[in-house]
């Protein structure tokens, strides 16, 4: 079966290949030779080689849309009426002049690029004629390299110019084009809500707080998405001037459920996959896994300073693993920090947990308590309704209702309830003390104050509710007194008697006997009436008695229980150790919350009583109880 092209009648304008052949996805139409775009690619490839190995070459060849055609690559192929691509290879296909063949010199390839040397070149003339100038031809270069083995990226401009100025000269004439990498899967924002503001806040008198930042812990609503992710992106392949395909690498995906932290879920729509927070709180980013969660508690690991963070006015839980710097400060409910703290905490309740130092600074909890596992110095410390509890405190000042730490060194510590392993040269005062161990240090004494209420107003109370339970147990003997004095009379006990019997059945008086009854009535009437004043007046002083009684009861119980809550047990003196006893209102203030200055001129203004003071053994006091020391 012949491949060459068969002549067409005007009645039939288009021109086929034998089906049958390579050829068959191209026909020649009278403005062109066109591709089917159905079977584009290694069919076409095939067509278009058959052509050019037949000796036959494409005028008029359009290089782009051929190389799209053959490799899909470069620009997009124009549309027809009909919407389906149009491929326009060339004008026509006509046979290669064998005489111009010889014209094409070798081609060196060397490595990506396909150099040609350009000169003159001439064709012999007929019957003997001399060589005739001439110049080479465009789509012949490119039939003459497609058949050398370069059938991808002839540099077509810089062929021309150098067809056109024909000047000698080694140029590059193709080039390999080297793939484009894809885009890995990545990962972006998606929600304004998770970024922060390092603007100055804005108070409500319209000023701008230079110390704290608009928004530097964001809060999301549930149902938020915050992240995106986008699916990685498949690189454009590359080609050797052979043609041969060049596949980019594979672009990398990534695990999106690792960046889903607690609060947070995967949601996978037909608009892409989102990371949707599940709940609202506060968004926490770990910078190390790079999981986001949102929970209560805000978590921070940039430290607190005026760079980072500012100051911190917080509505829910914090923990920052970084430090606190000098003069800033923390507001917030349970608030933990795993840095050594420089600054200010203050917490409105919860727990304020310091996992390593508080230097210089200031810890304070309104509702809970304050522990510190590093070492407290130069600090103050209250807990004003809760527990201080300390390895190692150093020159601080601590207020709270009950504290406990191991080793305190000239400090000045004033509580309801205080438990010492060691204290050197601190001025302690609370109603219930514990020291395992004092001594002195430099220049500080140790002074232990035993905080015992002041009964003087009770005591006041208590005499007297005596003295008046004394009077009325007078009254009520000089009461019995008289009524023995009224009742022994002879008339007044004989009808006393009559009248019992009669009342309780045992005697019956006859009419006679009835008329003397009331008769002897009338005689002792006022005697009677007597005793009936008397006797109530006894009921009425017997009852104030009872009352007075149980008044006196109460009031004994309160002092009792007052008295009996101070007590201080030192378990061994090892220098010299004041105790004093130092009265206190129970019905004033809290003793215990006053500021640090206060608790400094109070504790080192050697107030109070004395009531021991040593450089050995132990010594164990209770208010009411005599002192002992061993």
């Amino acid at each position: 079966m012949s491949d060459s092209v068969v002549a067409t009648s005007p009645a039939a304008p288009v021109t086929r290949f034998a089906s049958s052949g390579p050829e068959h996805c191209l026909e020649r139409r009278p403005d062109g030779v066109f591709a089917d775009p159905a079977v584009l690619g290694t069919t076409v490839l095939a067509a278009v080689d058959s052509v050019l190995r037949s000796g036959r070459y494409f005028t008029g060849l359009n290089y782009p849309v051929l190389l799209k055609a053959l490799f899909d690559t470069g620009p997009d192929l124009p549309l027809g009426p009909d919407g389906v691509p149009l491929v326009r290879l060339a004008d026509d296909i006509v046979p290669f002049n064998l005489q111009r063949r010889p014209l094409y010199r070798a081609v060196r390839i060397a490595g990506a690029e396909a150099e040609y040397v350009f000169e003159p070149v001439h064709l012999g003339g007929a019957d003997g004629q001399p060589e005739v100038p001439v110049r080479l031809d465009i789509d012949e270069f490119v039939a003459d390299m497609w058949l050398k083995g370069i059938r991808f990226g002839i540099d077509i401009g810089a062929v021309r110019g150098a067809i056109a100025t024909g000047n000698a000269g080694r140029i590059v004439v193709a080039r390999r084009l080297e793939p484009v990498p894809g885009d890995d899967a990545n990962v972006i924002e998606v929600s304004e809500d998770i970024h922060r503001s390092n603007a100055p806040r804005q108070l409500a008198n319209g000023k701008l707080d230079l110390m704290c930042f608009q928004n530097r812990f964001p809060q999301v609503k549930g149902g938020t998405r915050l992240l995106q992710k986008l699916p990685p992106r498949v690189g454009t392949a590359g080609f050797e001037i052979s043609g041969l395909r060049i596949e980019p690498a594979a672009p990398r995906d990534l695990d999106f459920s690792t960046y889903a932290g607690s609060g947070t879920s995967i949601d996978k729509g037909r608009d892409g996959e989102y990371l949707v927070a599940t709940r609202t709180g506060f968004l926490n980013v770990d910078a190390k896994t790079r999981q986001l969660s949102v929970g209560d508690k805000i978590v921070s690991r940039d430290g607190v300073s005026a760079r980072t963070t500012g100051n911190l006015n917080l509505t829910g839980d914090y923990e920052e693993f970084g430090d606190v710097q000098e003069k800033r400060v923390i507001e917030g409910t349970s608030i933990t920090v795993h840095g050594d703290v420089y600054g200010e905490l203050v917490s409105r309740g919860g727990a304020v947990r310091l996992r390593a130092n508080l230097v210089g600074g200031r810890a304070t909890n309104k509702a809970g308590d304050i522990v510190v596992d590093g070492v407290a110095s130069s600090a103050l410390i209250a807990a004003l309704a809760g527990t201080v509890s300390l390895q190692r405190a150093e020159n601080c000042v601590i207020s709270a209702t009950r504290v406990r730490i191991e080793h305190a060194v000239n400090c000045e510590i004033i509580a309801d309830e205080l438990h010492l392993g060691r204290a050197e040269g601190c001025a302690l005062a609370a109603r219930n003390i514990r020291i395992d161990a004092t001594a002195p240090w430099r220049d500080s004494e140790m002074v232990v104050y035993a905080m015992a209420a002041d009964c003087g107003r009770i005591d006041e109370v208590l005499g007297q509710v005596r003295a008046r339970l004394t009077q009325i147990a007078g009254a009520v003997n000089h009461h019995k007194a008289e009524l023995a004095h009224l009742c022994a009379r002879p008339e007044v006990r004989k009808y006393l008697e009559i009248a019992g019997k009669v009342r309780s059945g045992e005697m019956n008086l006859t009419p006679a006997q009835n008329a003397q009854f009331r008769q002897m009535g009338q005689v002792v009437a006022p005697d009677l009436q007597k005793i009936g004043e008397v006797s109530n007046a006894r009921k009425a002083a017997e009852a104030e008695q009872t009352e007075g009684q149980a008044l006196l009861a109460r009031f004994e119980a309160q002092r009792a229980e007052r008295a009996a809550f101070t007590r201080v047990h030192i378990g061994h003196l090892a220098g010299d150790t004041q105790v004093r006893r130092l009265p206190y209102d129970p019905d004033g203030a809290c003793f215990y919350h006053l500021a640090p200055r206060e608790i400094k001129l109070r504790l080192r203004g050697a107030e109070g009583t004395r009531l021991h003071a040593g450089a050995g053994g132990s010594y164990e006091w209770q208010d009411g109880a005599a002192g002992q020391a061993s």
